[in-house]
């Protein structure tokens, strides 16, 4: 359940909260609605084949999170984006650790090591986990990191569709990693960057371009060479 839940927030928070719907999230109201609607149902559809009657820790993730989004419609402390979007993650995360504490999937005074332990066990979720925070959730952080250490600023969303580009160039990065086939990355990488550099230059990107395509080549990195632990 613990990786599930894990899952569950990269595809319900990232995954399928597409363009429209995440400008939609930081405009209105209704949008921070429909996003959570979303989570909620993605929560409950990969809780179902460890507890189909894990209603209390859904309901209690599903709200929370549309509780947190709402608040950031209306307070907005003068703080970089970088630092806003951790503590959202960071506060998503806390929330989901506590529905497995109080759902008895967590040992309280044991947290961390039942955490590890039962991550470990759940090895097929582990490397899902893996792939699906390479796709989305890499461009997003790689985003935030580039735009918030080089200008200090929020993310310009959305970029065109390179998204999906630089989502296959992570996934068969990771997979390279995994299989110890690290000659490959390069080969995997530099088509893009090479490709796409020369209109780079004409605009006055060309340092967060950079520091977003090193960030997310080395989260994907990273991921592979976590997986290939497991």
């Amino acid at each position: 359940m613990i990786g599930a839940m894990f899952l569950a927030h990269l595809v319900g928070d990232f995954i399928l909260q597409w363009d429209k719907l995440a400008s939609w999230k930081s405009r209105e109201l209704k949008g921070v609605l429909a996003h959570g609607m979303v989570v909620f149902i993605v929560t409950w559809l990969f809780s179902l084949p460890f507890d189909p009657t894990w209603w209390r820790g859904i309901a209690f993730i599903g709200i929370i999170h549309i509780f947190i989004d709402a608040v950031q419609l209306y307070v907005k402390p003068p703080i970089p984006a970088l630092l806003r979007f951790t503590l959202d993650q960071l506060a998503h995360f806390v929330v989901i650790l506590i529905a497995l504490i109080f759902g008895g999937y967590i040992a309280i005074n044991q947290a961390s090591l039942t955490l590890f332990s039962q991550l470990r066990d759940e090895r097929l979720l582990i490397i899902l986990i893996g792939y699906a925070f390479v796709t989305m959730p890499v461009w997003v952080i790689a985003k935030f990191m580039a735009y918030g250490l080089v200008n200090g600023t929020a993310p310009n969303f959305p970029e065109g569709s390179n998204k999906y580009l630089g989502i296959l160039e992570r996934l068969l990065i990771t997979t390279f990693v995994v299989l110890g086939q690290f000659l490959l990355v390069p080969l995997v990488a530099l088509p893009r960057l090479v490709l796409e550099w020369p209109g780079i230059t004409h605009s006055n990107r060309g340092t967060v371009y950079l520091a977003e395509f090193f960030f997310g080549i080395s989260l994907a990195i990273v991921t592979g060479l976590a997986i290939s632990q497991i």
